[in-house]
């Protein structure tokens, strides 16, 4: 088979046209999906308190023995979650919260000393919910008559401040850093393997590897500031440290780093022999049957020999890539909120999945921009794969976020009666988008390429395909 290629230096004014305008496309398609991931964790799925004894406001005629909260969903508390103050700003309560919790309902009492004087109390509540995000709050009841209170209401919420903006900034790293890791990695091996010795794609993988262990490193640092005191100085702190460390999220972001050393020796494999032989043979993985006698010579070996060597190689990446990326992914499902609420067996693999669409789509994507744009050839072959990977990608996409959204509202009735359930009505919107915009843009651009049907038998080689810029194939993103 002859497979053609054009480097981005040759291509036609018409051919970079085409591919300024798939690109539009396909960045049209991102920004639509950055839209569905940017609304998919919003307030109202955490955790939030639902009830209280003493309620907020109330007036009592004599002091309580006991203050308790009741939550949406399960929570982490520790000896100072639940504080109460007098009017004069002392503690009150004798530290520990107590688990009260029974039948499905999750509630927490703390104690309060005997004795307590008339005038008004505050309640300062601080948790993390079961899918690892802080929450707090606070309110006011009274004994005998409201009274003025030098105690002070918390001014930002658990997560807010320098803390929390350092926390988000590397949250969304490290999933940036996945999708071209995992994403970059798929493409490759399964779009353009010879794209294994281009280095604009190396270092692209690798920058995507760099970020998200970086950005691992940084939230295991500022898990405990980012649940706890909010307080940057505490990043360095060994005893809060530790208590990350036994807690879910915690062994989660050492796993993850536990899987990062074995991704990078994947990576190192996939740009090291698996890249010399792409590069000696064009394809390695021998599925188009090309790897018979044009490999032949090519290592001055037989290309019967050299075939089963290459096969082996091509499927122990493409196995171990898969249980990597979806390892990756399983530390984000198990920490956060697929492990949550209603169905969570289901909801767990669902997530990771979803995860692994995503790299597959945008990661992919990137690679193929980057090779689009500084590399030095795409065969059109390769782009036509992708296109397809990534159309399955954006339906395996919709499905799957289109359940976790059910899943976090919990009822028909919600969608309208919840700001939730509205987002979720917005999100089919989008979803409906996505998938008519990447028919739209397949169909557009195969009308632009009058070659693409033109391509036919090319004497004993096989098919021969025209010399095409492969920005003129249907895009990628579609």
């Amino acid at each position: 088979m002859t497979v053609t290629a054009l480097s981005r230096d040759h291509l036609p004014a018409a051919g970079r046209s085409v591919r300024t305008v798939v690109t539009a496309l396909l960045l049209a398609a991102a920004v639509a999906l950055g839209c569905l991931i940017a609304g998919a964790t919003p307030a109202s799925a955490h955790a939030a308190l639902t009830a209280s004894t003493p309620v907020e406001g109330a007036v009592t005629d004599s002091a309580p023995e006991e203050v308790t909260l009741t939550f949406s969903e399960g929570v982490a508390l520790s000896d100072d979650s639940i504080r109460v103050l007098d009017p004069q700003g002392e503690r009150v309560d004798t530290g520990t919260p107590r688990d009260l919790s029974r039948g499905g309902v999750v509630r927490y009492g703390v104690a309060l000393h005997s004795g307590l004087p008339d005038g008004t109390f505050t309640v300062a509540w601080q948790a993390v919910s079961a899918d690892s995000h802080p929450v707090s709050g606070a309110f006011t009841f009274s004994v005998g008559a409201p009274s003025e209170t030098s105690a002070a209401l918390p001014d930002q919420q658990a997560g807010d401040g320098t803390v929390g903006l350092l926390y988000d900034i590397a949250r969304y790293a490290a999933y940036a850093g996945f999708l071209v890791l995992a994403g970059g990695g798929a493409f490759v091996l399964a779009c353009w393997p010879r794209g294994a010795s281009v280095r604009p794609v190396q270092r692209l993988v690798v920058r995507g590897w760099i970020t998200l262990t970086a950005a691992t490193f940084a939230l295991l640092l500022l898990r405990g500031p980012y649940t706890g005191s909010g307080k940057f100085a505490d990043v360095f702190d060994l005893a809060g440290l530790r208590d990350v460390l036994d807690t879910k999220p915690g062994v989660t972001l050492v796993s993850r780093l536990l899987l990062l050393a074995v991704a990078a020796l994947f990576v190192a494999v996939l740009f090291g022999v698996y890249a010399r032989r792409a590069g000696a043979r064009g394809d390695v993985t021998g599925r188009d049957g090309s790897g018979g006698a044009a490999a032949e010579g090519a290592a001055g070996e037989p290309a019967a020999e050299q075939g089963k060597p290459d096969n082996d190689l091509f499927r122990g990446l493409a196995i171990g890539g898969a249980v990597v990326s979806a390892g990756l992914a399983a530390t984000w499902a198990l920490a956060e909120h697929a492990s949550t609420g209603i169905q969570p067996q289901l909801a767990i693999p669902v997530d990771i999945v979803h995860l692994l669409a995503v790299a597959a789509w945008l990661g992919g994507l990137a690679t193929l921009l980057v090779a689009l744009y500084r590399g030095p050839a795409v065969e059109r072959a390769a782009v036509r794969r992708f296109s397809r990977l990534a159309f399955g990608s954006v339906l395996v996409l919709a499905a799957t976020g289109l359940y976790q959204s059910w899943r976090q509202v919990g009822s028909w009735d919600a969608l309208t009666s919840t700001s939730y359930g509205q987002l979720l009505l917005f999100k089919i919107a989008l979803v409906t988008l996505l998938v008519g915009l990447a028919r739209f843009s397949r169909r557009w651009t195969a009308r632009l390429s009058p070659d693409a049907a033109t391509g036919g038998r090319g004497g004993a080689d096989g098919p021969t395909e025209p010399a095409e810029p492969a920005g003129a194939e249907r895009p990628a993103g579609a």
